[in-house]
């Protein structure tokens, strides 16, 4: 099989006989910043549409409408042969039943989405625009959790409604952002203002929305009805005359601009274009996207590489957005009372906001892209960081006047702490630079891996990163400054007797709080800064890992000391993932695998669920029969129709920081390093028969066959690094 061109990604298609239910049972589909959800219902063809960074001015992530389609005479109504496809390869949704087959699919490079129908018999086409922000609407109790108010809403305060205007064949609708939105309530309320015309606001006077248009509809009125709990008003459309052909194009534009006129002048240069031209480039960029890697097994191991496969092709739809992937349903949210009955919301709703980027969660949809080969996807995320830079600087400057970049755990979209995580009600005393909130004072360490990820892409995959180079130096100064800060503050050393940073107070995660150096954070700094390499001064002052022994085994310390448990995640193991000081083939395993097997909170918090990371760990220290238990139950199918929309775990649906922690695990049972070697199936269950490629450091791939427990198949490019491999077949 090694070297035969395939279509790897087919194993992985997604086939459906029956229509569905309604939007929970939907499919994605999207490419480049886009994503659809896409289902059948009733004999309707209906479909979500999102797109990165479409976030208003309470920073909600907006969908931009649903579409509705109803043929006459209707081939999806009691459709023997009814057939829904999503063809990985190409990355687009086909429908068929009765003789009539529509695809849909997404322009990679052009923010345009296709809807083409061909029939054996003339058809009539109705064409609905639905749209749920036709007036204001006050936001409900609960309901505040779409956005950075969360629980801490002004009264009256609503999501303002959209402008839609049809004629003849189109309706054009966008979303305008006043001047005033919540980065002025955050910067008021955090002690900014001084600084405000210094600061970068990525939500003001912003613009999005789009057209809908066919060559063949004409425009009839609007009407209004509920669907799923929203009113909502639908903008009607009908073919002008039957026929066998028909194509309904949206053309999607984002801008942030205070005059409209300028919104739609931009909107008009997307339209425009050799459709079918664009499409055989999308179709080229999908079948590129399959070659770059891929995992497939059979037998017991067989679900669970297709529903990486999938949700590896959800991450490709936000391959060029201009905000990263979101870990709490990415762009393929559905009406939120499939996901709780009693969250009967909007279908712009999802907990845990939608310009607020938790970090923690952030990075479990990125790191396995490393290994993946697609790193061009991870740009996204690294922009979001290097916008906010100034703004994280400025809080440095203002709160304590010493530079570096101080960046939060919960942050918004505009780089200062998500408000209502902040506190509105704090005391006057509270030093302004610190969350007044129990689980996330003090952690400010998770852009570390985010500084990591960056230097990795330059050896994974020969990326030039000089561009984001200010933000890791940034990052890394901000501990330095601050740590030495906080010691001249309580005494006349800034250093203990040993010559080391003393990180007090910190947070090892969300969990152990108020602790003096925790393992979580000493890691993350060592090994960043000796990838780095360009700070030797501040890598000599890192105080080195605590150990402690417990029952006679000897493990990795939490931190020094702490003062309380307030979460339920495992920083401990932190030090072996993600910034792998231990692991296979490295010094001191027996310590990190006493952590992962004896440690008391380890084994209390322990679980597969959501952005539970036991699998990596079980991985990464080569516990195959663990490895293989979590993986199973990670990876297996979710709760929805589509087998890769998990959650909502600890967030919501689909769990991308679900779904990506599974991905990270599965590589880590194939493929790890240690230095320049390359240890192939560290923690694979000999039984599993697997095929996969996968990326590593110093721009290699590997493509490795696996059968009845036996290497048949290896190519390593470059072929100079064949020699590096090391087999670890149990």
């Amino acid at each position: 099989m090694i070297g035969v061109p395939s279509l790897w990604s087919q194993h992985a298609n997604v086939v459906w006989n029956s229509p569905s239910r309604n939007s929970s049972e939907s499919m994605p589909c999207g490419g480049g910043d886009i994503g659809l959800n896409v289902w059948v219902e009733k004999g309707d063809l209906l479909f979500y549409i999102s797109r990165s960074g479409t976030f208003d001015e309470h920073n909600c992530l907006l969908k931009q409408g649903r579409v509705r389609l109803r043929l006459s005479p209707n081939p999806f109504l009691n459709a023997s042969d009814f057939r829904q496809e999503l063809k990985l390869n190409e990355g687009y949704v086909e429908v068929s039943a009765g003789g009539t087959t529509i695809q849909l699919w997404v322009d990679v490079f052009h923010p345009l989405i296709h809807v083409e129908l061909q029939s054996r018999q003339a058809l009539s086409a109705e064409v609905f625009y639905e749209n749920w922000r036709y007036k204001d609407r006050l936001i409900r109790k609960g309901e505040g959790q779409q956005n950075s108010y969360k629980w801490v809403m002004a009264e009256g305060l609503a999501t303002t409604k959209d402008s839609v205007v049809a004629s003849k064949n189109e309706v054009m609708f966008y979303h305008h952002n006043p001047s005033n939105t919540v980065f002025d309530v955050a910067v008021a309320q955090q002690g900014m203002d001084a600084v405000k015309d210094k600061m970068m606001n990525p939500i003001k006077h912003l613009t999005f929305g789009g057209k809908l248009w066919g060559s063949n509809l004409s425009f009839l009125g609007t009407k209004e009805d509920v669907y799923a709990g929203t009113d909502y008003r639908a903008w009607h459309f009908r073919s002008v005359k039957p026929t066998r052909k028909q194509q309904i194009h949206i053309a999607l534009y984002t801008q942030q601009t205070a005059d409209i006129e300028t919104w739609k002048e931009g909107l008009t240069q997307v339209i425009t274009g050799d459709f079918q031209k664009y499409k055989k480039r999308s179709h080229a960029w999908w079948n590129a996207f399959w070659q770059r890697s891929f995992i497939v097994a059979k037998g017991e191991a067989e679900q669970i590489t297709r529903n990486y496969t999938l949700f590896r092709y959800m991450l490709g739809c936000n391959a060029y957005g201009s905000a990263p992937t979101k870990f709490n349903g990415g762009l393929f949210t559905f009406d939120p009372l499939h996901v709780d009955e009693k969250l009967n919301f909007t279908p712009d709703f999802r907990k845990w906001g939608g310009g607020t980027m938790t970090a923690q969660n952030q990075r479990l949809v990125y790191w396995p892209m490393l290994k993946s080969g697609d790193a061009d996807l991870m740009i996204p995320q690294f922009k979001f960081y290097l916008a906010m830079l100034g703004n994280a600087e400025l809080r440095s400057k203002v709160y304590w006047n010493h530079p570096g970049a101080c960046f939060a755990e919960q942050i918004e979209n505009f780089g200062l702490p998500n408000p209502a995580e902040y506190g509105f009600k704090r005391p006057d005393y509270f030093d302004k630079g610190i969350e007044y909130n129990a689980w996330l004072e003090y952690e400010w360490d998770t852009v570390l891996e985010f500084c990591q990820m960056i230097l990795e892409t330059k050896d994974y995959a020969g990326a030039d990163i000089s561009l984001y180079l200010p933000l890791v130096d940034s990052a890394l100064t901000f501990f330095d400054e601050h740590y030495r800060y906080l010691a001249r503050q309580r005494g006349r050393k800034e250093l203990d007797g040993n010559g080391h940073l003393i990180l007090f107070p910190g947070s090892a995660c969300e969990t152990y709080k108020m602790t003096n150096n925790a393992s979580s954070t000493i890691a993350a700094l060592r090994t960043v800064l000796q990838t780095y390499g360009r700070k030797p001064e501040m890598l000599a002052k890192i105080p080195p890992i605590s150990l402690r022994t417990v029952g006679g085994k000897e493990m990795i310390s939490p931190a020094k000391t702490w003062e309380r448990i307030n979460n339920v995640e495992t920083p401990q193991l932190y030090p072996v993932f993600p910034w792998r000081i231990y692991g296979v083939g490295k010094d001191s395993l027996e310590i990190a695998r006493n952590t992962y097997l004896y440690d008391a909170d380890a084994l209390k918090f322990r679980s597969h669920v959501g952005w539970k990371q036991d699998n990596i760990w079980a991985a990464c220290l080569g516990l195959t029969d663990e490895a293989k238990r979590l993986t199973l139950l990670k990876l297996a199918d979710g709760p929805y129709r589509f087998p890769a929309f998990w959650g909502p775990g600890f967030d919501w649906s689909p769990d991308h920081n679900w779904g990506g922690s599974g991905m990270i695990g599965l590589q880590e049972m194939l493929l790890q390093t240690n230095g320049d070697k390359i240890l192939l199936f560290p923690a694979w269950p000999p039984e599993w028969d697997v095929h996969f490629k996968l990326h590593a450091p110093m721009q290699t791939t590997v493509e490795a066959e696996l059968k009845a427990g036996k290497l048949i198949n290896l190519k390593v490019t470059p072929e100079s690094r064949r020699k590096d491999i090391e087999l670890w077949i149990k």
